[in-house]
């Protein structure tokens, strides 16, 4: 990674960096995985369960020292550079609130009727892209199957993403906020990274979220998995070019200098 900001000047320019939570953890130089302190901007302490939904007064994060406080080397970037990701904070919102579904309950038949490409792992964790998320939004049905608590977090859930997590943001933000995490204690889902930041960072969010957004990174996610599904799950060279190569052929602005010459009729 440092080889990488290095060859585009990073250094120069001081670019604001919005991407993947684990890209972010790169570059600050954080430990991998759910680790205690996985927060660049506090010391929020992952195992304390039982405080997360309560206590908001956690101590800043002054200092980025290895070995200390789940860093384990410099940081590459500032951490005031970090834009929080909208999409990927849907995702983890997502993702916790089906979790702590129940697994035997109508939610679950319905989704694996819904998606019915989707194995049964990524339905029980909650792993789902974003136009799947947008096809379970305006889905009426989908709210039928809930109970009167997983109808709750689910509308709390959608208020937010037609309201905050977008282009649109509502001057009562921080209150609908307040009542998705409410809704979401009730429900048992467990508080994730991503929630923290709704929780405890809510002043780090930029004041539009919609001009900020890593829709290339979730349109890559889309196009590899097609080509995952060409070459059943086998990861090699051929199919990284074939995916260069439409790229390349995807741009309806290259000029090319040779000409076809067969005759369509």
């Amino acid at each position: 990674m440092k080889i990488l900001l290095n060859a585009m000047k990073y250094s120069e320019h001081q670019w604001e960096i919005c991407g993947d939570l684990k890209v972010v953890g790169i570059l600050l130089g954080m430990q991998k995985g759910f680790t205690k302190y996985c927060c660049f901007l506090c010391l929020w302490y992952s195992r304390a369960t039982k405080e997360h939904y309560v206590k908001t007064d956690w101590p800043v994060r002054e200092h980025f020292l290895p070995g200390e406080k789940s860093i384990s080397h410099e940081p590459l970037v500032l951490p005031e550079k970090i834009i929080l990701p909208p999409l990927h904070i849907k995702l983890g919102l997502m993702k916790n609130s089906v979790k702590a579904l129940n697994k035997d309950g109508q939610v679950f038949l319905y989704l694996r009727q819904k998606f019915p490409t989707l194995s049964d792992a990524k339905v029980k964790e909650g792993i789902f892209i974003g136009p799947q998320i947008k096809a379970m939004l305006k889905d009426e049905m989908f709210l039928t199957k809930m109970t009167p608590v997983e109808s709750e977090a689910w509308n709390a859930f959608k208020t937010i993403c037609e309201n905050f997590l977008g282009n649109k943001k509502d001057p009562n933000y921080k209150e609908l906020v307040s009542n998705l995490l409410s809704s979401y204690q009730h429900l048992g889902a467990r508080m994730s990274l991503k929630i923290h930041f709704l929780h405890n960072q809510l002043d780090f969010f930029p004041a539009n979220l919609g001009a900020v957004s890593v829709e290339h990174g979730e349109r890559f996610h889309q196009d590899i998995s097609k080509m995952e599904r060409n070459y059943q799950g086998r990861w090699d060279p051929a199919m990284l070019g074939d995916f260069c190569w439409m790229l390349k052929r995807d741009n309806p602005q290259v000029k090319h200098k040779r000409k076809a010459r067969a005759k369509l009729f």
